[in-house]
């Protein structure tokens, strides 16, 4: 045994039947040992205080603080763990410089959408781009932001309404989960802009658009869109105004009017009025259906139509059947079909 394995020289380099193994020596195997139990120690202990930061006691208080938390744990393990490792394995700073410019020109080539999406992963929590729970549309996906990991965020999907935005549809046609769950490199953000509905102002502005015939009471018209989308939004305005003020301390931006207001437009058909109004990041579909009831119910009670597509057919040529009398029953119908496609003929041209 002794003969097949031996450990020669003063670095006790491994020899197997005579054949010494470049690099393989007791001194390596020591490092690799501990490197084993260091890793071990610390991926516990991460886990550990990721367990702590996702009881159900503290991410029912605040959901964003048990998400920050298990970031910052995962970016300290990553750190201890690179320099651990570096500190076990590298005792010469001439041979760690040289073992990191190898390993970044290779990181460099071979893993140029992995560092991206890193450096991605780092842009979001230094520039503050979104969060967890945010509502974001990011790569041509809509949704709100469930995870982010090292290399991509993870999105619950929500449809996208007829018009306004762009991207897959999908098959749900409003601002409501679809239940796919998208997974997106982090390195997207190079290269798409990405729209955040609640980072620092947590409402949008929306409109509904309702065609008006012209032979109509318009002032009614307007009064019922008025007073149903302040019934609505008034109080969600009211929140809007604080952010607004608290957002124009940040940027330069013109102010926008937070009550409810109407807009006409001429067209070919009908009068088109649009009522544009202040709504939450989340819930408009609700607030939509809600506002669309009572003011269809409100058309109703005033005797007012809604505008349509549809043509009438106000007049028609007049037909003139002519039946003679025959001999027989048989030559009576012939006759009185032949002076039918006649008067039709006449009719046509």
């Amino acid at each position: 045994m002794s003969n097949v394995f031996q450990l020669v020289g003063p670095h006790q380099v491994v020899q197997i039947f005579g054949v010494k193994l470049v690099g393989v020596n007791g001194d390596n195997a020591r490092k690799l040992l501990f490197s084993i139990i260091f890793i071990i120690f610390v991926s516990v202990l991460g886990k550990l205080l990721r367990w702590l930061a996702h009881r159900k006691e503290w991410s029912a208080r605040s959901k964003r603080i048990a998400f920050w938390t298990h970031q910052g744990v995962s970016i300290a393990v990553s750190v201890i763990l690179i320099i651990g490792l570096i500190s076990i394995w590298f005792d010469n700073p001439a041979t760690l410089t040289t073992a990191i410019g190898l390993v970044g020109a290779g990181l460099a080539f071979a893993l140029q959408r992995v560092v991206t999406s890193f450096a991605g992963y780092l842009l979001i929590l230094r520039g503050k781009t979104f969060s967890v729970g945010d509502r974001i549309t990011m790569g041509g996906i809509r949704g709100d932001v469930i995870a982010l990991t090292f290399l991509q965020t993870v999105i619950m999907e929500m449809g996208q309404p007829p018009e306004g935005d762009t991207g897959d549809p999908a098959w749900v046609q409003a601002r409501q989960y679809t239940g796919r769950i998208v997974r997106i490199p982090n390195a997207v953000i190079f290269d798409d802009p990405v729209y955040n509905y609640t980072r620092e102002f947590p409402y949008i502005w929306e409109e509904m658009r309702l065609p008006v015939p012209y032979n109509t009471d318009y002032a009614k018209v307007e009064k019922i869109l008025l007073d149903t989308a302040h019934r609505h939004t008034v109080k969600i305005a009211e929140l809007g105004e604080e952010a607004l003020r608290a957002l124009e301390t940040r940027y330069v931006m013109k102010r926008s009017e937070m009550k409810p207001q109407i807009y006409w437009r001429l067209t070919d058909n009908w009068l088109e009025m649009t009522v544009r109004f202040l709504v939450p990041d989340s819930g408009i579909r609700n607030i939509k259906s809600a506002m669309s009831r009572d003011i269809l119910s409100g058309l109703t009670e005033a005797g007012i139509g809604i505008a349509s597509g549809t043509y009438e057919v106000v007049g028609f040529p007049p037909l003139k059947v002519q039946i003679t009398p025959g001999d027989s029953h048989g030559s009576s119908n012939g006759d009185a079909g032949q002076l039918l496609e006649a008067g039709r003929s006449g009719a046509t041209g």
